[in-house]
């Protein structure tokens, strides 16, 4: 059986691209917390925590989203990475459709309102299917749904 290669990114180039998002679209520059970062993209790179492409790539997006390793666009800086993780590894086809459907997952995972297991589940739905399955629509649906006591 053929070895699947998943290629990475260092944490300089983590850090030019947020650099990059916060000059172009405004905030706080700076790293709040290095070892968060480093600590996300080292451990994305363990096969026994992480086997498969999209469970890295989900907890990169989580890691960089949730733990606020930066003083600000974390959100933004997780979708761009993801993106470039998807770029580097032959994903090209799904990128567009990642980032657009992102923006959304990314408030929403910042607010608690998306659970890490539902974040893989879209990020994998991202990556292999057309469309969200009918039951993940639902799951989200639920998810994001206003609640009485929001």
């Amino acid at each position: 059986m053929d070895e699947i290669r998943i290629f990475y990114f260092d944490i300089a180039h983590a850090l030019r691209e947020h650099d990059w998002i916060i000059e172009n679209s405004g905030g706080l520059a700076g790293i709040k917390n290095q070892g968060s970062l480093e600590s996300a993209l080292q451990h994305v790179q363990n096969d026994i925590y992480y086997p498969e492409f999209q469970h890295k790539l989900a907890h990169l997006i989580f890691a960089i989203n949730k733990f606020h390793a930066f003083n600000d666009g974390n959100k933004r800086s997780s979708i761009a990475l993801g993106a470039y993780f998807l770029e580097l590894n032959g994903y090209h086809y799904c990128i567009k459709k990642f980032i657009l459907e992102m923006e959304n997952v990314a408030v929403w995972l910042a607010q608690g309102k998306i659970s890490k297991d539902l974040l893989f589940d879209i990020v994998t739905s991202l990556i292999f299917d057309e469309d969200y399955p009918e039951d993940l629509k639902l799951r989200i649906l639920r998810a994001v749904e206003p609640r009485d006591d929001d």
